[in-house]
């Protein structure tokens, strides 16, 4: 299987902290990858081309849709691009339903850079 150039995947980042979501944006886009922000849920879904992106970052507790219903939307939609999770919050099970809703990966802000990327990798090798 041929491996696509880095530049050919759309990531989503999803978050309504705006410092959160073009940190990640920057980073995401310094590892070669076209990155697009997006202040909610239902901005992303609204985009014309949802179905190009190849992975989405999304928060899970924003204002309106959450990630978990974002995951679930894109399922039902897109045929289920990888979603990789992150949250401030620290209640018990988090965890679980994230990764029992589909998530490929869990992740509890703050995060080590290192491991967002390599939950991405993983995503995009999927």
């Amino acid at each position: 299987m041929e491996m696509r150039r880095a530049t050919e995947y759309l990531i989503s980042i999803v978050d309504d902290d705006e410092s959160m979501r073009d940190a990640l944006v920057g980073l995401v886009r310094s590892l070669g990858y076209d990155a697009r922000g997006f202040t909610s849920a239902e901005d992303f879904l609204a985009c014309n081309d949802v179905a190009r992106f190849a992975c989405a970052i999304t928060d899970i507790h924003m204002p309106g849709m959450s990630g978990f219903e974002l995951k679930r939307q894109l399922d039902e939609r897109h045929g289920g691009a990888p979603v990789i999770m992150i949250t401030a919050r620290s209640e018990p099970g988090l965890k679980e339903k994230a990764m029992t809703s589909g998530a490929w990966c869990f992740l509890r802000k703050p995060f080590e850079t290192e491991t967002l990327v390599e939950c991405l990798e993983k995503a995009l090798r999927r």
